[in-house]
């Protein structure tokens, strides 16, 4: 059988579609874009548009990563954004649950503090006690709060643990 040729219709539609993936990638960070598995031209070609500032050029180079961007598979980029953009929403959850978890023990919710001892065994808890104590001394004598960031630090760290995306799904 003869492979059936695609329009010229279809072939501008597919020319879009992978420019629109092009901007998404000149989205991501640089670092991002560089543990991407990509051809180094088209590597380039994502770091140099990110440069660019005149409407017209930026336009220009969109077009010539659609074009690099048709030798190779669309899939696994499509996947890496996505991953990005997910990786950066679970950071957000866990930083703002270590801010909330932070400011219940600094506001003398000691049942939280049993809470995060039966939810993660592992935790150190003289450590985490002396935090909390030193944090509120810090905050009643207005002091810089030394303890209180290392406290929000270590929190985040039990976040970041495996026991936290076990327990949560």
């Amino acid at each position: 059988m003869e492979e059936e040729k695609k329009s010229k219709s279809q072939l501008k539609r597919e020319m879009l579609a992978l420019q629109k993936l092009g901007e998404e990638l000149v989205r991501l960070s640089e670092d991002q874009i560089s543990k991407l598995d990509i051809p180094s031209a088209l590597m380039d070609a994502l770091l140099f548009a990110k440069t660019i500032k005149k409407h017209e050029a930026w336009r220009r180079q969109m077009q010539y990563i659609g074009t690099l961007m048709r030798e190779i598979d669309p899939e696994p980029i499509h996947r890496a954004i996505e991953n990005a953009l997910h990786g950066h929403k679970a950071d957000m959850r866990i930083f703002k649950q270590a801010e909330e978890w932070r400011d219940k023990l600094l506001a003398g919710n000691d049942a939280l503090l049993e809470e995060l001892f039966t939810r993660f065994p592992h935790v150190d808890f003289q450590r985490m006690r002396q935090l909390v104590l030193n944090a509120r001394k810090e905050k009643d004598g207005n002091k810089p709060p030394k303890s209180s960031r290392a406290l929000f630090r270590y929190l985040r760290e039990l976040l970041n643990s495996e026991e936290f995306y076990t327990a949560n799904g």
